[in-house]
């Protein structure tokens, strides 16, 4: 659970945002659970401004041909210093620091031949020139077999390890139109963590990750995208439930499936991916806790995408229903139980032998959605509450039924009646 700058700063997030929306997260949800502040792609590119990447322009990189941040985004960086002192702040707050990277190494390392720590081998040696980025221009990929391309992924762990980087975003690497998942780079990266001497979580992007890969990612990874970009846009909503259908068996301790961040709140402010600019989230109340009841019960990763800082009461109340989250927290065994038409029902388990039951209508129009006791696999009365009214709904036998509007959802949980 936690921040990340993306969806309201592209790739332009400068260090004052960072921190700004830090100190919002300590003081204001770190008490629910959210605790990692995720900075995105680019912060190494001294002239970003937006989410559309600048072509082959110099990139921060250090002697080693290892990406740092670009100074005059991340004042703190200064001297050698890398993210250190900016995690050292996110640290001090309570939470835990992120960054996103590519795979690969620098095309500008490559065409330099500038040296790598840890071997006679340069940068030229282990870049793969014909393993590219489609929509990037920063890097060459690692050819795995070559001699040193451990070693360099050996040597940017470190780095992040004396950083104090607490996760590490992968990106073009769980999935590609032209390569598949890069599974080669996946484990160089795997070793170099394991290597590294800090505990650092492993996320895998973009998707969609191919699901008969699911036992590599759960190898190797942490968490890696079911989806491409997902943006506030209802199709991209409803396509999610196809995605979570095929991807629920994979998910468990330590190994979850990534539905992608939460394009909630103020996003855009520098990004016109999505179809969008700067705007509060596209996507209706009711959208808005469709989205929020599926994360939770699939127990996706939660990255919350929008500016914290101006966070409207609605959107804050999303973030910090203990009920709701404690489902996302702490249930487990999700999965579909009814697909008809466009009613929806799923299921978790939770402790106590309490289960809660999210209920969707992904139709254009108000209607009845109904489960039967023994598709939920249950006998005999439950209480029923509503875990986004946080209200008491008496008690049920046989069938959950609930007249939903269009594009709209309940989360409820079941417990068996209380005894004397």
């Amino acid at each position: 659970m936690g921040w990340n700058s993306w969806d309201c700063y592209g790739a332009s997030v400068t260090e004052e945002e960072v921190r700004g929306n830090a100190d919002y997260m300590a003081a204001n949800l770190a008490g629910y659970g959210w605790e990692y502040i995720v900075v995105d792609i680019q912060w190494y590119e001294p002239g970003a401004n937006s989410s559309v990447y600048r072509k082959y322009v110099p990139l921060a990189m250090d002697e080693s041909s290892r990406l740092i941040p670009a100074a005059n985004r991340f004042p703190s960086s200064a001297g050698g210093r890398g993210f250190r002192p900016l995690a050292d702040y996110v640290h001090g707050l309570g939470l835990k620091f992120g960054i996103h990277i590519m795979r690969g190494i620098p095309r500008q390392a490559a065409h330099a031949d500038t040296p790598v720590l840890g071997t006679s081998s340069g940068a030229r040696r282990i870049a793969h020139p014909n393993s590219i980025c489609p929509w990037n221009t920063d890097m060459y990929g690692v050819d795995p077999s070559e001699p040193g391309a451990q070693e360099y992924c050996d040597s940017l762990f470190a780095l992040y390890a004396e950083w104090g980087v607490d996760y590490v975003k992968v990106d073009d690497i769980a999935a590609s139109k032209l390569y598949g998942p890069h599974l080669g780079e996946i484990e160089l990266i795997r070793r170099a963590i394991d290597a590294c001497g800090r505990p650092i979580v492993l996320s895998l992007s973009p998707g969609p990750a191919p699901v008969e890969r699911a036992e590599d990612f759960i190898r190797c990874a942490n968490l890696w995208r079911v989806t491409d970009d997902f943006w506030d846009r209802w199709e991209l909503l409803l396509d999610m439930f196809d995605r979570c259908e095929k991807w629920y068996p994979s998910c468990g301790p330590g190994h979850w499936p990534d539905c992608d961040m939460l394009p909630l709140g103020h996003i855009g402010i520098r990004s016109v991916d999505g179809g969008g600019t700067d705007r509060m989230s596209r996507f209706t109340r009711d959208e808005q806790l469709t989205m929020m009841t599926l994360w939770s019960l699939f127990r996706s990763p939660l990255m919350f995408g929008g500016e914290l800082r101006d966070m409207d009461e609605w959107t804050h109340s999303l973030l910090t229903n203990t009920e709701v989250l404690a489902v996302h927290a702490s249930f487990a065994g999700c999965r579909p139980v009814v697909r008809e038409g466009t009613r929806i029902v799923w299921t978790s388990q939770g402790p106590d032998d309490e289960i809660a039951v999210a209920m969707f209508n992904v139709g254009e129009a108000a209607q009845a959605v109904s489960v039967q006791w023994h598709t939920l696999g249950l006998s005999g009365p439950r209480e029923v509450r509503n875990l986004w009214t946080r209200a008491d709904e008496g008690e049920a036998d046989g069938e959950l039924r609930r007249v939903l509007p269009p594009h709209g959802s309940t989360l409820l949980r079941l417990r068996r009646r209380a005894t004397s």
